[in-house]
């Protein structure tokens, strides 16, 4: 039997292909899972992506999905990989401590695992760099976009938004997700900003963050929503439906209103992440 034909069943029949099962979460792009494999879009970055995924365990990091080419409907197949995604709204498990912490460990661990070979990376990211360029940031680093087993972060996917740029950047938006730095009206948050702030503390606790990589990514927060906040305004300018409808559905003005929460707590934050 040649490489490309498919197994036959002891019938005779081919093998059918597994079922295509839509996977919840997948944003702005159509996600699907076949058999152990998902299948997604490809894009204009996407070699650089690949390129990423393919350096990441040469660095001894096995928390991101494998690529396996491109199939005949032109999607990129990565690995399926196993456990819970964190969707909205959060689960008990995922707000846990456990998860929190787990999730401040594989994000060092993706940073320092990007950083071996962020020079030798390729161009052709979505998103420009952002200096100083320290790691590939994933740039969308969120329960949505990690999976858990048994409330424990194990791997991280969706990488379409990763860009070379500092590590207070990926900081700054985990901050924003997992501790979570919203107002009490964003239903997507808990707890009140005393809880938020600790949080913030031990998620950078668990990453190992030296004091100024602490001060930074707390002053990046703001500037890093406001970032999304454009990027979405211009996404939809430019005719991206799934943006337009972020910003009917009221996603921007939640966005607006946790920027001005942080601002106004901004003190209380700093003594909890920094110390007095």
């Amino acid at each position: 039997m040649s490489l490309n034909e498919k197994p036959e069943s002891q019938s005779g029949c081919t093998t059918p292909e597994p079922a295509e099962e839509p996977l919840n979460g997948g944003g702005v792009n159509l996600v699907t899972r076949v058999g152990n494999t998902v299948r997604r879009p490809l894009h204009l970055w996407t070699p650089a992506v690949h390129a990423l995924l393919n350096q990441l365990p040469r660095a001894g990091f096995d928390g991101a999905p494998a690529v396996h080419g491109v199939d005949e409907k032109g999607r990129e197949v990565l690995d399926f990989v196993p456990g819970t995604v964190g969707n909205y709204p959060l689960t008990e498990e995922v707000r846990s401590e456990a998860a929190l912490l787990s999730a401040g460990r594989l994000l060092r661990a993706y940073h320092d695992a990007s950083a071996c070979g962020v020079a030798q990376l390729p161009e052709g990211w979505q998103l420009p760099a952002l200096e100083p360029v320290e790691v590939i940031c994933h740039s969308d680093f969120a329960p949505y976009n990690c999976v858990f087993r048994d409330g424990i972060a194990v791997a991280i996917i969706d990488f379409d938004l990763a860009r070379p740029g500092p590590r207070a950047w990926d900081l700054a938006y985990a901050l924003y997700r997992f501790a979570p730095l919203t107002r009490p009206g964003n239903t997507d948050g808990f707890g009140d900003i005393a809880a938020q702030a600790d949080r913030a503390r031990q998620f950078l606790d668990a990453y190992g963050a030296s004091q100024d990589l602490r001060a930074a990514a707390v002053e990046t927060v703001v500037p890093r929503l406001q970032a999304l906040v454009a990027f979405i305004q211009g996404a939809a300018r430019a005719g991206d439906r799934n943006f337009a409808r972020h910003i009917a559905a009221g996603h921007l003005d939640l966005y607006l209103a946790d920027i001005a929460y942080i601002l106004e707590h901004r003190g209380l934050l700093d003594r909890a992440v920094l110390g007095p």
